[in-house]
């Protein structure tokens, strides 16, 4: 009794702090998709002036045009092969800065790690069309250096989409894995080394499970967002750049079809969720 009733009192004392924070994501968040939620119901737009009424057919567009579930696919492809890429880049970058560099030289590289988020992405995107393009920094690069000419033009094409956003994310896996690696007792790495067992076997039965929180964070913060992306697959990948994102894009910035446009991110959505509802039991088994 004692007990729940001072519960009450901290969560009492505790509002007035809370209070902010709540109210904020109801504003910024709950408010919005619940205004999405009913423009994808709706034929067509209150704001346009023209008459409305609801209607299922947003949803119904979604399975009657197979072009919907194709761009769907490949941006669920893109997402796997770029949260693939940031594990192979950001995991053993994570586990240099966690226990291999030491002081002022851990510093700089973490530094170099997260200079990404003080940039603005429009930026970051650009800069890679200058060093992908033909007549780039590095077609000119490679040109100076080799004593015969090659021509590298990687704009506008799949690879590009994947170097943009790698570039672009990758810090959030270094992130998440650095901190469970940091976690981890180094006489457990010790300890597996004077038993016998090898750098490989140290890495795969001890080091890997241990951060496994880290990288199952990291793939979920990359995955998520980069199934939706729009702005790399659109700049650098030109006409192959066309995902399921850049078609929600053009629906409310060129189409106007805010009722389809938010239908289609809804259905995103549900399909994010329930992939990550599949893979709950094994992620939490690695975790």
């Amino acid at each position: 009794m004692a007990a729940a009733t001072a519960s009450r009192n901290g969560l009492r004392s505790a509002l007035p702090l809370l209070a902010p924070a709540y109210l904020w994501l109801t504003v910024a968040i709950f408010l919005p998709l619940s205004a999405m939620v009913f423009f994808s119901f709706m034929t067509e737009l209150p704001l346009s002036g023209k008459p409305w009424a609801f209607t299922l057919g947003n949803y119904a567009a979604f399975f009657s045009q197979s072009l919907y579930l194709t761009l769907l696919l490949a941006s669920l492809r893109l997402g796997l092969e770029v949260t693939l890429w940031c594990v192979v880049i950001g995991y053993p970058a994570a586990y240099v800065l966690a226990k291999v560099l030491k002081g002022r030289s851990r510093e700089a590289i973490f530094l170099l790690v997260i200079l990404p988020f003080w940039s603005n992405g429009l930026v970051r995107i650009f800069s890679w069309a200058m060093v992908l393009r033909e007549g780039g920094i590095l077609d000119t690069a490679l040109n100076a250096m080799l004593p015969f000419k090659i021509n590298i033009d990687l704009m506008y094409s799949y690879p590009a989409v994947i170097i943009g956003l790698v570039h672009s994310y990758v810090p959030y896996m270094v992130l998440t894995c650095y901190l469970t690696l940091q976690a981890i007792d180094d006489s457990l790495i010790e300890a597996g080394r004077s038993l016998g067992a090898s750098r490989l076997q140290v890495l795969k039965r001890v080091i890997i499970p241990l951060s496994m929180p880290g990288l199952v964070a990291g793939a979920a913060l990359i995955f998520v967002p980069v199934v939706g992306s729009f702005m790399e697959p659109r700049i650098l990948g030109g006409r192959t750049g066309t995902f399921y994102g850049t078609v929600i894009e053009d629906q409310f910035v060129a189409v106007f079809n805010w009722p389809l446009g938010a239908a289609l991110s809804f259905i995103l959505l549900a399909v994010v969720l329930v992939i990550l509802a599949i893979a709950s039991p094994v992620l939490r088994r690695a975790a």
